[in-house]
Formats: C-alpha cells, sequence, structure tokens
C-alpha cells in the first residue's frame, strides 16, 4: 500500500478534528489551541506518539492561569488533553494507562462523573487494577455513593491488603480534620518535643512581589515563632516570578521581622500543594521534628494539613503529631463546611501525595 493511503487510512480512523491555532502573542490566561496534521504519518505508532505529544504540550502551556495568587491550568487545555488521549486510546485500546490519564484529567476540572465513567470503562478492561479501585472507591466516596465507594473498597482489599489500610487512613485523615474547627491562633498547651511551623507559599505577583494573602500567612507565621522561639521554620514555595521564589521572599521577610535566620529552611522548589507537602515532610524528618504546625489561608489549611500528614506518613518522623492554624482569607464563619470544590481537592491531592500517578501516559507523566 502506498504511503499516502496509509495516511488517509489512518486519517478516517482517528476522524480527527482540527484544532484552531495559537497566536503566540495571545494573552497568557488563554487557552492553548494547537493545529496538527496527523496524516504525513504513516503508521500507527508515529500517531499514538504525535498525540501524546500534543497532550504533553497543552498540558504544560501556556503554563498556567493567576489569579489573586491562585494557579491552576486552564480548565480548556485539560479538555484538549483528554481528548488528545481518548483519540489515542481509540488507536490502541489496550493502553488503559491513556484512560486512566483522561479520567484524571476530568477530575481536575471538576467532572467526577465523567472520570468515574472512564474510570469505570478501564475497569473493565483490566477488573483487577489495584489502583483503579481504589481511585473509583474514592470518587465515589466523594459522590456520597457509599454503597458504591464501599464495593470498590471490598475489591481494593482482596486485591491488597496494606493499600486497603491505607486509603482507609486516607479516608479517615481526611474526615478528621474537615471536622475540625479552623482557627486563627495556636493553642495554649505547652508541648515538649521538637517543634516546627511549616508556612505554605502562595504565588507571587508578575513583578515578584508578595501577594497580601502570602504576607497575611507571614504575620502569622511570625506571631507562632515568637510564640514558640525554639521552633524550626519551614517555608516553601518554589515557582518563580521575575527571578523571585516564595521561600526566598518569606525568609528575607521574617528575618527582617526580627526572626533569626537560623531557624529558618527556604524550601524553594516546590511547584503546587502536593510538593509543598513532600518537600517539607523531609525537612521535618531530617530534623526529627515531634510537633508540626502547618499555616496557610483558611480557605486551603485543610487540605494543606491533610497532605502533610501524609507526605509524613511515608518520610517520618514516626508518630508526628501536625496541627494548622489558618489565615483568614476568608471569614471562617463562611468556611466551617468544607465546599464541594474544595474536598475534591482533597481528595485528588491527598491520593496524588501518597503516591498514585494523576498521568501515566509517556511523555505526559505526573504525580
Amino acid at each position: 500500500m502506498k504511503r499516502t493511503a496509509i495516511a488517509l487510512t489512518l486519517a478516517s480512523l482517528l476522524a480527527l478534528p482540527a484544532l484552531i491555532p495559537f497566536a503566540a502573542d495571545a494573552a497568557p490566561v488563554r487557552s492553548l489551541q494547537k493545529e496538527q496534521n496527523y496524516d504525513q504519518y504513516i503508521s500507527k505508532r508515529q500517531v499514538v506518539d504525535q498525540l501524546l505529544a500534543d497532550a504533553l504540550h497543552i498540558f504544560k502551556s501556556p503554563a498556567r492561569v493567576s489569579d489573586a495568587g491562585f494557579t491552576a491550568k486552564m480548565p480548556s487545555n485539560m479538555e484538549q488533553v483528554t481528548d488528545l488521549l481518548l483519540q489515542a486510546y481509540q488507536l490502541e485500546p489496550y493502553r488503559t494507562d491513556l484512560l486512566i490519564s483522561a479520567a484524571n484529567a476530568q477530575i481536575y476540572n471538576g467532572n467526577v462523573d465523567r472520570a468515574i465513567s472512564l474510570f469505570e470503562q478501564a475497569l473493565s478492561t483490566a477488573p483487577d487494577d489495584l489502583d483503579l479501585n481504589t481511585y473509583l472507591a474514592t470518587w465515589q466516596r466523594f459522590k456520597g455513593n457509599q454503597a458504591k465507594s464501599d464495593a470498590y473498597f471490598k475489591r481494593v482489599s482482596e486485591l491488597n491488603g496494606g493499600r486497603a489500610a491505607d486509603l482507609q487512613r486516607i479516608f479517615d485523615t481526611v474526615d478528621r480534620v474537615n471536622a475540625t474547627p479552623l482557627k486563627e491562633q495556636q493553642g495554649r498547651g505547652e508541648k515538649k518535643g521538637r517543634r516546627a511551623i511549616v508556612t505554605l507559599g502562595y504565588a507571587l505577583n508578575p513583578d515578584g512581589s508578595m501577594n497580601d494573602i502570602l504576607l497575611g500567612r507571614l504575620e502569622t507565621t511570625r506571631v507562632l515563632a515568637q510564640e514558640n522561639p525554639s521552633a524550626l521554620i519551614i517555608l516553601t514555595g518554589g515557582v518563580p516570578q521575575n527571578r523571585q521564589t516564595e521561600g526566598k521572599l518569606m525568609a528575607n521577610w521574617l528575618v527582617k521581622k526580627g526572626v533569626d535566620r537560623s531557624r529558618i529552611i527556604e524550601e524553594n522548589y516546590a511547584t503546587s500543594t502536593v510538593e509543598n507537602a513532600l518537600y517539607s515532610g523531609y525537612a521535618l524528618a531530617r530534623h526529627q521534628i515531634e510537633y508540626a504546625t502547618l499555616v496557610s489561608s483558611a480557605s486551603h489549611v485543610r487540605r494543606g494539613q491533610i497532605l502533610l500528614e501524609i507526605a509524613s506518613w511515608q518520610s517520618g518522623p514516626a508518630g508526628i503529631q501536625i496541627d494548622s492554624v489558618a489565615f483568614p482569607d476568608k471569614p471562617l464563619s463562611t468556611l466551617a463546611k468544607v465546599s464541594d470544590g474544595e474536598l475534591l481537592g482533597i481528595y485528588r491531592d491527598a491520593l496524588r501525595t501518597y503516591g498514585l500517578w494523576s498521568y501515566r501516559s509517556a511523555p505526559l507523566i505526573e504525580r
């Protein structure tokens, strides 16, 4: 068969829609849209490889939306990532990893029902997949479908008792932290042992200056540092803006306010709350901390505490106790009940911190 005939056969098989070209000078917050002519490829493998390369490119570009310091991937980009992954799956229907990655892209966009449908489609091919049963137990629990969650959890138990115990621990941790009232000040009860304060960064302004919410977190940290003069202070955040990182600027601010620099650890590499937790957990382990207090905004502090606890299960120290203090970016009374959006982020990032890879279709791989 001639090369052109093969290309046409593949094109008709894919029935790929054309994508709108991306303007190079577009504003950073616009979704990336890309045109690709797949007719040039002569093998199915070449088409799949290009689909995945395009998915990775769109996943990473434009880098992020940033509104008042909140950073996130563009929802429209994640829809395109899903579409490209599913096009690749049409060509290689044994690639269950493509369905898992597509499902997690939908979790990111808050479309849990579609994600569950994709997870279930993958499970029909691989019914004994431990991760798929774990995802479904979690997301059916999020949806309030307890009977379905229990059925998937039972299958997890049958496949791997250790995973089931870990998953139950995640569920129990989420329930406990979410049921604990938020507080703006640390309790007065004196605890003995090595202490640390872990302050989560917040996206810098484009000019490299600190957002008011980050300054609020730092003021909360400064008060805690005064109340706990021997506590180590871990400042975590590494998304650069104008050659500055959160960790560095946070440290400089606290030193100017009188905090001894020898108490401070700058963590200048984390680019997400998951990485905040993982990298801070290693610092806690290195210094054998027994009590840690996490500082973040009230709308974010529950997720931060849950992830730091999960990270510490793996890195230690064994038996570490973690609580949290909130900077009131919103009135605490309005945040007494965890919203569905907050809970979705908690479950999503809890699984990632535990070690499940959301995107597992090389070259699109991300924890």
